[in-house]
């Protein structure tokens, strides 16, 4: 049991409380009084409003079910039904146009297209690694990933055929981003610098210089033989690394042993889908790693091959300028921090009833507090040059929970003696609500957002839970082809685009789930780009690196110009209907068994794989092999789709609970032989009634219908509590 300290009626974790006192606020010029009394005035303002928006989730739920539920509004007709949605205040009157007013964002988030890494903030070394990513060896990616077809006979070390692919992809890559003048890459045997620009040398024995003299910015070494050239491109850095007595150097006929790419431009670390916090402890040890990365000394050690290496912060990357002054460069990515929504409590404060305080609301004051750091100038390191705190809040329910966000923020800057809209909001379009009333909610927030991101994962779980009741809902992996899918990718960069983000705010594409499978995201994932977006995420600094290439192939800044231009000259479908045509099944009733059983045993299997490591390990955000052994992102989003899926065939009779129950059994067992080479792991299978991870899969498909917007976190941390109790 937490020990608790007393704070104006509130239960404080000791944890909390030392952490707050002992490591936070030392440097802030905060007095300790001030600091907690000013944290629990917030709470006593917003918790009983933070209560009252959750209210009004399950009271529009309510009426919705009751509306599916009725004889006469089956089969639905759209018109009526978005009528309805209307009168109940589901959909809202849209606000007149406007153009958001936020200021001091970041060149990173404002004006620089490129790849997003989101990463779970709990774990020290991977939130390092993806700090770390600002920048990534082209080479090293291509070489270890499928992104060049991986046709080789394998040899022990390096191997110079593949390498040969690589350097010739690099040249490619050379030519279409930063062209010469005359030539190719190709023919390159030496960089160098003649004055204030860059020169080649070619085969042919001429010396050219690069088709856009404006690319090149700085080297490092000497002028006549650098250790590197660094160029520009679509606002993004490119260095070619030159090293002579390199093994990929020394093979090389300019001696180029890498090209390395500016690549995860800002990165989210994580307090929320991608962790598993689930009480005191688990949230300290969350606020410790962002509190170390924003003071700059967070550190993990580490085996690798037999020596012990610590993991910190990079330096920030120098340069002489091409005018001969100094040019330093970030080496880190500017990071945000994901706090948890409106709907989760946990016990790390108590009210004087002993009742769990909204998370949300102690993440957004102890995050804060501690970017405080950073904006003092508290760390060796710089974040943010703007002075700006950016805090990415998820699954909000429509404008009046947006505006709750930024009016409780409010309080907290003016708790730290904060200028108005110091801390950035980044809005998550990924509830249905939202989505279905994005001009509002980007108005509610326009004096402080500075980024809206589409989450099709999140968005398809409330998809499905918000019309349980109209239907079947369509095969999970065909999800992607129905009409509210595009309408709402589409909408949420044109609303954002009308609304003024352009050049003020990232408008962001989701998550790519197969790790592994890099050709495929280099085919898929240009798309984001060409869309409008000017950011997108990627699960690994090696996917931000490959991805980044598609943001010199796409200036992003060119598409939008294009697509408000056209947007102003035509009067264009909103999309709206659209967004909201539920994804029904079409005849259900012609469905096989052996379709019904596969989709059964997919979601089935997903769903305990991700389970099981997130209730007996901790682990929130995990590559778990699907039913064909293919890595997958899996996070608390991916998790809600397939157990809601499953509930929706249930409550329509597609399936009956025995064969589900079959479905989880025989599941568990492929889910323990997946796993059977992890020591840590404790199998499912035979004693499902004592395993806890597989009772807390049960619960997620029986339970379902009745979970707030189909959430899966209550049920997670019961259980996940459940078992850290059993194990002390």
């Amino acid at each position: 049991m937490n020990k608790r300290v007393i704070k104006h009626g509130y239960k404080v974790a000791e944890s909390l409380f030392n952490l707050v006192e002992q490591e936070i606020l030392p440097g802030l010029d905060i007095d300790k009084d001030h600091f907690w009394k000013s944290a629990t005035q917030i709470l006593d303002t917003f918790i009983p409003q933070n209560k009252a928006l959750l209210e009004k989730r399950e009271e529009l739920q309510r009426q919705i079910d009751e509306w599916h539920q009725d004889p006469n509004n089956q089969p639905i007709c759209q018109d009526k039904y978005q009528t309805f949605l209307s009168e109940i205040g589901y959909l809202e009157p849209e606000v007149e146009d406007f153009s958001i007013t936020t200021e001091n964002v970041d060149d990173e988030v404002a004006t620089i297209a490129g790849p997003q890494l989101v990463v779970p903030v709990m774990n020290a070394r991977f939130a390092l690694n993806a700090a770390n990513a600002r920048w990534g060896s082209l080479y090293d990616a291509l070489y270890g990933t499928n992104a060049i077809p991986q046709t080789e006979a394998p040899v022990k070390g390096y191997n110079p055929e593949r390498g040969n692919k690589v350097i010739a992809y690099g040249r490619e890559f050379l030519d279409s981003a930063l062209p010469l003048s005359e030539g190719s890459h190709t023919n390159a045997v030496k960089y160098f610098i003649d004055g204030s620009t860059a020169k080649v040398s070619l085969e042919n024995g001429s010396t050219v210089g690069f088709k856009d003299e404006s690319s090149y910015v700085g080297y490092t070494g000497e002028k006549d033989s650098p250790n590197s050239v660094l160029l520009k491109h679509n606002g993004l850095h490119i260095e070619i690394q030159i090293d002579a007595d390199n093994l990929i150097g020394k093979t090389d006929k300019a001696n180029v042993k890498d090209i390395v790419l500016e690549s995860a431009l800002s990165t989210i670390q994580d307090c929320e889908d991608s962790i598993a916090a689930v009480d005191a402890e688990d949230k300290v040890a969350v606020y410790s790693n962002w509190l170390g990365l924003m003071k700059g000394d967070l550190a993990e050690s580490l085996e690798k091959n037999g020596k012990t290496i610590t993991r910190t912060l990079n330096n920030d990357r120098e340069f002489t300028s091409a005018d001969g002054g100094n040019l330093t460069l970030s080496g880190r990515s500017l990071l945000f921090v994901r706090n948890v929504g409106h709907l989760m409590t946990n016990d790390v404060i108590l009210t004087s009833e002993g009742e769990e305080v909204p998370e949300g609301l102690v993440d957004g004051i102890i995050t804060s507090l501690i970017s405080l750091h950073d904006l003092k100038g508290n760390s060796p390191f710089k974040n943010s040059n703007k002075g700006s705190i950016y805090i990415v809040k998820p699954k909000m329910h429509g404008p009046q929970e947006v505006k709750f966000a930024d009016e409780y923020f409010k309080a907290v800057e003016s708790a730290y003696g904060l200028e108005p809209y110091t801390i950035k909001i980044g809005i998550m379009d990924e509830e249905r609500r939202t989505s279905a009333n994005l001009k509002n909610c980007i108005h509610a927030a326009k004096n402080r957002v500075a980024f809206i991101n589409t989450g099709f994962l999140d968005r398809t779980g409330d998809e499905i839970h918000t019309s349980m009741l109209a239907g079947p809902v369509a095969f999970k992996d065909l999800m992607k082809n129905e009409k509210w899918i595009n309408a709402y990718e589409t909408r949420n960069v044109n609303i954002g685009l009308k609304a003024g983000l352009k050049g003020k705010a990232q408008i962001g594409k989701g998550m790519w789930a197969c790790p592994d499978e890099m050709a495929d995201m280099m085919e898929a994932k240009i798309g984001h780009p060409k869309a409008g977006a000017n950011c997108a995420w990627v699960p690994s600094p090696t996917a931000a690196t490959l991805h980044v290439m598609h943001y010199h192939k796409v200036s992003v800044s060119d598409v939008q110009d294009n697509l408000l231009a056209a947007l102003d000259k035509t009067q264009h479908e909103d999309g709206l209907r659209d967004l909201l045509t539920i994804p029904l099944l079409e005849d259900a009733d012609k469905l096989t068994p052996e379709a019904i059983q596969q989709e059964l045993d997919n979601n089935v299997q997903g769903l305990l794989g991700y389970v099981v490591r997130w209730v007996d390990q901790g682990v929130g955000c995990s590559k778990v092999p699907d039913i064909d052994n293919i890595g997958r992102m899996e996070d608390r989003a991916t998790l809600r789709i397939s157990s809601q899926h499953i509930c929706n065939w249930l409550e329509h009779g597609i399936l009956t609970k025995e064969q589900v129950i079959e479905s989880l059994e025989r599941m568990a067992v492929v889910v323990d032989e997946q796993n059977s080479g992890d020591t840590q792991y404790i199998n499912m299978a035979p004693n499902f009634a004592k395993s806890i991870a597989f009772q807390a899969g049960a619960d997620l498909i029986f339970e379902g219908k009745v979970q707030p917007s189909g959430y899966t976190e209550p049920l997670l941390h019961l259980r996940r509590r459940e078992l850290k109790a059993a194990i002390k």
